[in-house]
């Protein structure tokens, strides 16, 4: 037998595993990764972060990302070689990120990666049902397996893509596993590029779990200060806390047949950048508009989106509770609107025992887990979402 079939069977087989989970988001700030103890599977599953690091990027990794990402139009040449670019850049910082934690690559169980999404295109963003339902993460999970030695479990949208989803959110899976709470409705809002939540009800409700995107969350902003300021983020806000928001612009931007869909949905910064808000500006008859007002606007974009979702998916429910993770966590201007809109019902994720910031890393740690050792019936209770083992398995020798 091979011996690293021999060890993939041995590691289905603990009572526990260590899995590194990598998540890699739209705004391309670094790679979070985080060290996991998982116990048992399915809904006896127990997540423990041992360990998590934000590893920065270098300016380089994300120039190259950038000439593809989100493009319809690009060099085909560069899509082919940053499938193993990104996996090498990613198995350098496990690699590092071990060092830092003194351990070695042996201790681990298996990775669990994500990948870089460089193009989501589901067809309700397309318009197109001439092709199916489609999503491409790069950082080739052979390439992370060999340079790392560690098993590698990658590439997890396309088996829901393959069994009928749209390949997003996935966040549902681990969330109904861990998150699911006896007495309280539970919104999972995970404020990324793109804002989605999972819906938790509680259990026993004869309502169903599901996962769906709202809308933007930071990458209009992002995309607006990278363009205009050179900088990542709108740190703090304090470009947007300066500026009042523009009713006319707010109407345009909300005037999207995405928002008004039912849930489950997905999208991407394939709809909402700065082309959608260009379009946006040159339908309003206000003209010349700040850069403090057009940041506190796209704010408020994010935030209204985000509070008519959760309205919409909890009318009528009692014991609400929204625990927020992401990126939009640490704005505290969107905290604001989003606190005023649900008074005492918003809290940080880490009320619930985790780190925010390494949320969704865990998260494809327990997808791998799931396929490792779990059983797709685990996840059969979610609505509109194929009951699946997720993520291919690359050996590293």
């Amino acid at each position: 037998m091979n011996p690293s079939i021999a060890k993939l069977a041995e590691i289905a087989q603990k009572d526990q595993r260590l899995i590194i989970g990598l998540m890699s988001g739209t705004s391309l700030d670094g790679l979070d990764i985080a060290l996991c103890k998982i116990q048992g599977n399915g809904n006896q599953s127990k997540i423990e972060l041992l360990a998590f690091e934000t590893m920065d990027y270098k300016p380089e990794f994300r120039t190259w990302v950038r000439k593809i990402f989100a493009q319809r139009n690009i060099d085909q040449q560069v899509l082919c070689g940053l499938n193993p670019y990104i996996a090498e850049v990613h198995a350098a910082l496990i690699l590092e990120a071990l060092e830092k934690w003194n351990m070695q690559a042996i201790e681990i169980d298996a990775i669990a990666s994500h990948g870089q999404t460089v193009f989501h295109a589901p067809q309700s963003l397309t318009h197109d049902t001439s092709l199916p339902n489609s999503t491409l993460q790069l950082g080739d999970g052979d390439h992370l397996a060999v340079r790392t030695g560690i098993i590698c479990l990658s590439d997890f949208r396309q088996k829901h893509l393959a069994a009928g989803g749209e390949g997003a959110p996935l966040a549902a899976y681990g969330d109904y596993l861990l998150f699911s709470s006896e007495t309280e409705n539970r919104i999972l809002l995970n404020i990324g590029g793109i804002s989605n939540f999972t819906f938790l009800p509680a259990l026993g409700s004869p309502l169903k779990a599901y996962a769906t995107d709202l809308g933007p969350g930071n990458t209009m902003m992002n995309q607006y200060m990278e363009k205009h300021f050179q900088v990542e983020m709108d740190k703090d806000a304090e470009t947007a806390k300066k500026g009042q928001i523009n009713p006319d612009l707010l109407n345009e931007l909300e005037n999207e047949a995405f928002l008004g869909l039912n849930f489950p949905k997905t999208t991407g910064p394939e709809l909402f950048n700065l082309a959608y808000l260009d379009q946006a500006l040159e339908n309003i008859s206000s003209k010349n508009l700040s850069h403090e007002v057009i940041m506190a606007t796209l704010n408020a974009f994010s935030a209204k989106t985000m509070v008519k979702g959760i309205q919409k998916a909890t009318a009528g429910l009692e014991n609400l509770k929204i625990y927020v993770s992401g990126g939009g966590l640490h704005n505290p201007l969107l905290m604001e609107q989003l606190k005023s809109e649900f008074p005492g019902r918003v809290d940080s994720f880490e009320a619930l025992g985790l780190n925010p910031d390494a949320k969704e890393a865990c998260l494809f740690a327990v997808l791998a887990n799931e396929t490792l050792a779990g059983n797709p019936q685990s996840v059969s209770n979610i609505k509109d979402s194929p009951a699946v083992c997720m993520g291919k398995i690359s050996l590293p020798y």
